[in-house]
């Protein structure tokens, strides 16, 4: 992440803060390299893919999700961690997209898409109406890149939140 400094004059006043924030220019081939399925497969996210997936993200998902919490159940984040133990597991872009299509519970016994956007319930969640699978891609990236920007606070609760 790249320090920025910006300032800004007001008549005779002088206001400077500094950002700090990892744009999508900052972020290399690596760090755009996130796992496509169980396999081991990956896949390097564009520059437009990363963008997009922080919009739709935040206009779709961080109203219970912001900072990868789980408002509704602070025990399940969108940590690595957490993704990792989900049954079946979270951690790659295609079962995040599955989950988006058709959400389970953590165990994966049942059926949330009642309690859970999805693309399955889009009749009583507005805002997953219009996705497209290639949307619910960019999402997914989101989820997974942030580990890597944010590092702990990405699901770190409320001490960061």
């Amino acid at each position: 992440m790249k320090n920025k400094v910006f300032a800004c004059l007001l008549g005779l006043t002088v206001l400077s803060y500094t950002v700090n924030a990892a744009y999508a220019i900052d972020l290399d081939d690596s760090t755009r390299t996130l796992p496509l399925d169980d396999s081991g497969t990956t896949v390097v996210f564009t520059l437009e893919q990363v963008k997009r997936g922080k919009k739709l993200f935040n206009n779709t998902c961080a109203i219970c999700h912001n900072g990868g919490i789980t408002k509704t159940n602070p025990n399940v984040g969108l940590d690595p961690e957490a993704l990792s133990l989900a049954s079946p597991p979270r951690d790659n872009i295609g079962s995040l997209v599955e989950y988006l299509k058709d959400p389970t519970s953590y165990d994966g016994a049942e059926s949330i898409a009642e309690i859970h956007p999805s693309i399955k319930s889009a009749d009583i969640f507005p805002k997953m109406r219009n996705l497209s699978d290639d949307d619910l891609v960019s999402i997914a990236g989101h989820i997974l890149l942030q580990p890597k920007i944010a590092a702990e606070k990405w699901g770190g609760g409320k001490i960061y939140y």
